[in-house]
């Protein structure tokens, strides 16, 4: 019995040890052992707290004191860091912990910080850390400036700043048939070219090319064709395919068929199934589609935590899933032959050079989607960043009839679709007379659809017009 309670005697001991230090240093008291055993007690400034959330640093500037440190606390759902710029960086922190940032060696002056998780800095995640002269107030400036609600947020500039947003969006949509204009368009449908053996052919350029995200906003992005999202492409089951690639980018190239069944020598990864294209090079894939439908994507495997989030992606489509005709979901008769009268990808990102967006575009750039009452739209959602999105619909029902590359036996109705990164989802939208309107269609992660300057990034509309009167039609 003796070392058992020995032992529970060290525990205790250890844990009111650890429980002593934790509130020393929470009351930023430091205990000096002098070198005759005898102790003497300072006062520091306590760790100024710092929060990290998808895909922002909180507070944007950061006062410390010369000496300093910081809390940084992960209040988001994935794992980041943070970094001072040629100085001192946190271990990535899983989501609900935290870890302090010594900043010991760093001299008065402005730093920036970032999240060095690839893609986040791009997406938002900056900071400003100003360290002031020792002794200064800024520790206790910097405790006070949170963005919470004790009066830092100017809320009637906010009211002001979502009203004059979603009016330009609308008058863009009026005017234009599109969101607020901006250059270039991705996403357009490429249609293979049958050579004379038959084979269809297919030639891609992957490139860095300038990209506006949203208006003013040009970024550097890795682009098949030109184009962010890349081609669509799609291919019939059996199709024999031939793909030329041309690697004008700085790093070795490859192209992995993600979800499409291909031969393990064109599966795309190199240096194991084929030598790096370098750049300058080019390199042909070719194969045969497979026998039945299967929804995939394209991109690189090389090197793709840097391209492939800054927009090198693209649906490669052999033939389309069938479809549940006829079905009963949730106590709703499906039409005996469903009509599909419009198709898309709905690629979404959050990371790389691009950022939160769909299809390349963050709002106010993202395109309005117009459906009919009575009609049918199928949309595909592609995942090419680094978390989950729950897209979530307005009042019109979302049906899920695929997952990846399968046709669900049992389709289901769904508001909120949850897409993580390299899901393929197929959804029908069938809007009704009963839903006519302009319904909000975003991810509900709502720092990935709302700013402090109104709707920004992961949004766009489902445009459902009203129908037609018949006597104004004749007139």
């Amino acid at each position: 019995m003796a070392p058992t309670q020995d032992r529970g005697m060290l525990a205790v001991f250890g844990s009111l040890t650890a429980v002593a230090a934790f509130l020393l240093a929470a009351v930023g008291i430091i205990v000096v052992v002098n070198d005759d055993g005898s102790s003497t007690t300072s006062t520091a400034a306590a760790p100024v707290t710092v929060t990290l959330t998808e895909f922002k640093i909180a507070p944007g500037t950061i006062n410390v004191p010369v000496g300093g440190s910081l809390n940084v606390v992960n209040d988001g759902t994935m794992a980041h860091n943070l970094a001072v710029t040629g100085g001192p960086t946190t271990p990535d922190i899983t989501a609900g912990n935290s870890a302090i940032l010594d900043l010991t060696g760093l001299e008065p002056g402005t730093y920036e910080v970032t999240c060095t998780i690839a893609g986040h800095a791009a997406a938002g995640m900056t900071a400003t850390l100003v360290i002031g002269a020792e002794g200064s107030d800024t520790a206790s400036a910097a405790a006070t400036s949170t963005s919470g609600h004790g009066g830092e947020i100017d809320f009637q500039a906010m009211d002001l700043a979502m009203e004059e947003g979603v009016a330009a969006y609308l008058d863009a949509f009026t005017q234009f048939g599109t969101g607020v204009p901006t250059e270039g368009r991705g996403n357009q449908l490429l249609e293979p070219v049958a050579g004379a053996d038959g084979v269809k052919e297919i030639d891609l350029t992957l490139s860095i090319i300038d990209w506006e995200v949203e208006p003013g906003k040009v970024v550097e992005a890795w682009a098949y064709n030109d184009q962010v999202p890349g081609p669509w492409i799609k291919v019939q089951p059996g199709d024999r395919v031939r793909v030329n690639l041309t690697n004008d980018t700085p790093m070795g190239q490859d192209i992995h068929w993600h979800g499409i069944s291909t031969p393990f020598g064109q599966d795309g990864v190199a240096p194991i199934t084929q030598p790096m294209v370098e750049p300058g090079g080019t390199y042909t894939y070719e194969f045969t589609a497979p026998s039945t439908p299967e929804m995939g994507m394209y991109h690189p495997h090389n090197g793709g935590s840097v391209s492939v989030i800054s927009g090198a992606y693209g649906q490669f489509q052999v033939g389309d899933l069938p479809l549940p005709h006829g079905k009963t979901v949730s106590g709703i008769k499906l039409p005996d032959q469903i009509t599909v009268d419009q198709e898309m990808p709905m690629v979404l990102n959050d990371a790389g050079t691009i950022g939160l967006s769909l299809n390349g575009k963050s709002f106010p750039a993202t395109d309005p989607v117009v459906v009919n009452p009575g009609e049918t739209l199928k949309v595909v959602y592609h995942n090419e960043g680094l978390t989950c999105h729950p897209m979530h619909l307005h009042r019109v029902k979302q049906l899920v009839v695929a997952k990846d590359d399968w046709a669900l036996d049992q389709p289901y109705f769904a508001d909120t679709l949850t897409v993580c990164p390299g899901d393929r989802y197929t959804v029908l939208v069938s809007p009704t007379a009963e839903e006519t309107g302009i319904w909000a269609w975003h991810c509900h992660i709502l720092t990935h659809a709302e700013t402090e300057e109104g709707l920004r990034y992961m949004v766009t509309v489902l445009v459902v017009p009203p129908v037609p009167d018949p006597g104004e039609s004749a007139a």
